[in-house]
């Protein structure tokens, strides 16, 4: 109960019960009839009358219709009736004992007043009362209101949360770029007040994005000019120390601005899916590195296909196994299937990452002692790019501490159809091993 729809329903069904009852309460005050005292008088007096005519001329009375009994009526005694008849015949004329039963049928009432040591005048009286249970006619409209405050209030909720729903499903459907989806502007006024709303956010922040890649993409170019123009003035330094430190750090600029141009390019791209043999890619990303020296090994791959572009995903899985290679002295690959995703592990037995730094791995330029800056190749936007790559094909990637030391990157893809129907049971691919 702790959504606001919830809420509204419920305070909704509260005010409508409440509202019906009293009013059920009020309607019932007015509708009762009057006092049985006030009932009685009237009744009282006729009585009265039969009785005395009972007495004066036993035979025309009974030749009247008057019923005379040697007893009083059998039945369940009504106490209060009884007592207020009782009262009532005292003030219409002489005292007179009475009572008043239930018939044993249900059909009405019956009167017994004592006109005599042995005499009974019995008067019937019709039950004017609803001929059903009044519990049963309490439940049904208890029931009856409920039910329709229930209709009512969800009803009503629904239309007072709908730009709230339309607000959270179009959070839900920001895409990789963190732009929103056009929203169709109809409905209520408020409805579409929030989807215009939404639709000027969603272009402010498409052209936010748009001006953040040109001003990027434009300052890694316009960067190259100027560190050629350094480059060709360094190499006349004499003193060949001197000389090599300036060419490091040109390299090093030449690196971040070549780093952040892919950055740009990969977050732009359009690149279609299609089914990728992964592993193939990661074969062939473990062949190509071990060729250049780093420790890297694969363990099982399974023969698997996801949904993505292969030469994107190469790039991605190359950065990670490069950083892991790099950072942790080796790394070792594995590519399993499980619940119908793709899993790629990375793990290497390096120092891991600070625990209280491992949220900020794949932010642009991280770097987890930037006094090995010059001593560790790279822009420190490796991992960023795996990331933007990998989400675009609707995969995650996690990065965690291995225990004693190490780190495990984690990649998940969709599979792609041909791979879902793929024997669970079939062998796995050799492992490729290399130093």
């Amino acid at each position: 109960m702790t959504s606001l729809r919830a809420r509204i329903t419920i305070l909704l069904v509260a005010a409508i019960v409440t509202v019906v009852a009293l009013a059920t309460i009020a309607a019932i005050g007015s509708m009762r009839g009057p006092r049985p005292e006030v009932t009685m008088m009237p009744l009282a007096r006729h009585i009265q009358i039969m009785a005395e005519m009972a007495i004066r001329d036993r035979d025309n009375a009974i030749a009247s219709g008057i019923v005379l009994r040697p007893h009083e009526a059998a039945g369940e005694q009504l106490e209060r009736l009884s007592a207020a008849l009782t009262r009532a015949l005292q003030q219409a004329g002489p005292p007179r004992f009475a009572s008043m039963v239930r018939n044993e049928d249900g059909s009405g009432f019956t009167a017994s007043v004592q006109i005599g040591r042995d005499e009974w005048l019995h008067v019937e009286l019709p039950n004017f009362a609803p001929q059903n249970s009044r519990i049963t006619i309490l439940v049904g409209w208890v029931l009856l209101i409920l039910i329709g405050s229930i209709a009512v209030a969800i009803f009503a909720a629904s239309k007072i949360t709908r730009p709230l729903r339309l607000l959270e499903e179009a959070v839900a459907a920001v895409g990789h770029d963190g732009v929103l989806a056009p929203i169709p502007e109809t409905g209520s006024a408020e409805v579409r007040a929030t989807a215009r709303a939404l639709n000027r956010l969603s272009a402010r922040l498409r052209t936010a994005m748009e001006s953040r890649m040109r001003l990027v993409a434009a300052a890694g170019h316009d960067l190259r000019t100027p560190m050629t123009r350094m480059r060709l003035r360094a190499e006349f330094i004499e003193d060949e120390e001197e000389r090599q430190k300036w060419l490091d750090d040109l390299e090093e600029l030449d690196t971040i601005a070549d780093s952040a141009i892919r950055l740009v390019r990969e977050e732009v791209a359009a690149a279609g899916s299609e089914p990728a043999p992964l592993d193939g890619i990661v074969r062939d990303i473990v062949e190509e590195l071990s060729g250049l020296g780093m420790r890297v090994e694969a363990g099982t791959v399974e023969p698997l296909e996801v949904i993505g572009g292969p030469l994107a995903i190469k790039r991605a899985l190359r950065n990670l196994i490069i950083n892991a290679a790099t950072h942790g002295g080796g790394a070792e690959v594995e590519v399993l299937r499980r619940d119908q995703r793709a899993v790629v592990t990375i793990r290497d037995n390096g120092p891991g990452i600070p625990p209280e730094r491992i949220d900020q791995v794949f932010e642009p330029f991280f770097r987890v002692d930037v006094a090995r800056r010059k001593s560790v190749p790279g822009a420190g936007l490796g991992l960023a790019i795996a990331r933007e790559i990998i989400e675009r094909f609707g995969g995650t990637i996690s990065v965690a501490n291995r225990e004693p030391t190490g780190l495990c990157q984690t990649v998940t893809f969709a599979l792609a159809e041909t791979s879902w129907n793929a024997n669970p049971a079939a062998e796995h691919e050799v492992p490729v091993h290399s130093d």
